[in-house]
């Protein structure tokens, strides 16, 4: 973003340079438009697959992404340019993840959660990180995750099984996860238990 001149930007939107500052402000302002504009698409994305529930059809939802804007290659270059709005538009997409996660639980195409912004939150790093270390998941499953989302299933197969399968076996999930749940007897880990309490 800082090594593109508003004048290049407003020759690929054919239009002035002075209009570009005109309607947006700044170059700063306009990246914050594309922000929510891009995070606008994929809420909508997202919620209309949540809400179609068992008739989803992913190969559809995949063109619906390929004849789309470039989301995903907008995305891998947002989250490593060190701009400050980085920090806004994962706030706004975590928060956007857990309503149409709610609508996917809704329509009976995810299972509920007991932290659904904590599950949301997980799923946006892992995917986020993937989009930052997209060369090197060209080199390990040989798919182009900025490239044509139809070409896409050598790294979606692998995550629908960990998705829908899970890696642990639900032994292991239940002693773990009984394991890491907070003791609320214990004042240490209980949240608010260093506040002086009223007499």
């Amino acid at each position: 973003m800082d090594r593109t001149p508003v004048r290049v930007i407003a020759e690929a939107a054919g239009v002035s340079p002075a209009l570009v500052i005109h309607h947006f402000g700044s170059k700063d302002e306009l990246r914050v438009a594309c922000d929510r504009h891009v995070a606008a698409l994929i809420r909508q994305q997202k919620s209309d697959s949540m809400q179609a529930g068992a008739s989803l059809d992913p190969m559809m939802s995949l063109r619906t992404y390929r004849d789309g804007p470039p989301l995903l290659a907008y995305l891998a270059r947002t989250l490593i340019d060190g701009s400050p709005h980085v920090s806004e538009l994962l706030e706004e997409l975590v928060s956007d993840a857990v309503a149409y996660m709610a609508e996917g639980e809704e329509s009976g195409l995810l299972r509920p959660s007991d932290d659904p912004r904590g599950r949301a939150a997980v799923l946006l790093l892992w995917s986020m990180g993937a989009l930052v270390l997209h060369e090197h998941a060209s080199r390990l499953l040989g798919v182009d995750l900025l490239g044509d989302p139809e070409q896409l299933l050598g790294y979606l197969v692998p995550a629908l099984e960990v998705m829908g399968q899970g890696v642990m076996t639900p032994d292991t999930y239940a002693r773990l996860s009984t394991a890491m749940r907070p003791d609320p007897t214990d004042r240490a880990t209980t949240p608010g238990a260093d506040i002086p309490q009223e007499a």
